[in-house]
């Protein structure tokens, strides 16, 4: 079938049929299970130096290496699941990234020991609501922001790898926690009509013209 783009969709989603299926139905809705932040940060963490396109389409790979990303049984894997993953059929190759998997999702337990859900961990940096920066509607979208690089600084304390500012502030969008798509968008007036948010000033920003940019400092 033919890709057809849509009207009044944020920029970023234009270039196929993938990134526009994801964006509609899933980027900027509010995350609110364990296992579903943690696929949203793993990924985002194995897209360091990527395109976000690729990681996509090879999503349900991914996916399978490491068990729809159940982070209980990822936290046992060892270095035989480590190979496994590696040498399989059109995974990434990464061997640090596939350790930084396994290793996060020990420090992902951790947490989940504290703060008796990661949910709660990461969401009660926005005060449990969904944020919308001043300007981010207009497309004044910034690679990452003063938020994301305390949770990015709190992250690497706990033993987290591959959480820079930039990967954490694509956390918080795709996730929900930044609701940053276009004032024109149909998304971003749904999410704001479901879910409870709130305005605030711009936080330390640091601005591109691209923040979905292929090499990312991670």
């Amino acid at each position: 079938m033919e890709y057809q783009q849509k009207k009044c969709y944020c920029d970023w989603a234009r270039g196929s049929a993938l990134l526009q299926d994801y964006h509609d139905k899933e980027w900027g809705v509010p995350a609110r299970d364990d296992r579903g932040q943690f696929e949203h940060l793993m990924l985002e963490s194995l897209q360091c130096g990527l395109s976000w396109a690729l990681i996509l389409k090879k999503r349900e790979i991914i996916r399978s290496c490491f068990e729809n990303f159940d982070y209980e049984r990822i936290a046992c894997y060892t270095e035989a699941d480590v190979e496994r993953i590696a040498n399989t059929e059109g995974m990434l190759r990464s061997v640090p990234k596939i350790r930084a998997v396994i290793h996060n999702a020990k420090c992902f337990l951790e947490i989940r020991r504290e703060f008796g859900s990661f949910t709660d961990y990461i969401w009660g940096f926005a005060g449990g609501k969904t944020i919308l920066y001043y300007g981010h509607e207009e497309g004044k979208i910034p690679v990452s922001n003063g938020l994301s690089e305390r949770i990015a600084k709190d992250l690497k304390k706990r033993g987290f790898r591959y959480v820079g500012g930039i990967t954490v502030y694509s956390h918080l969008q795709a996730c929900g926690i930044i609701n940053d798509h276009d004032k024109d968008c149909p998304c971003y007036g749904r999410i704001n009509r479901i879910y409870p948010t709130v305005e605030m000033e711009n936080d330390g920003e640091v601005k591109t013209t691209d923040y979905r940019q292929e090499d990312q400092i991670c």
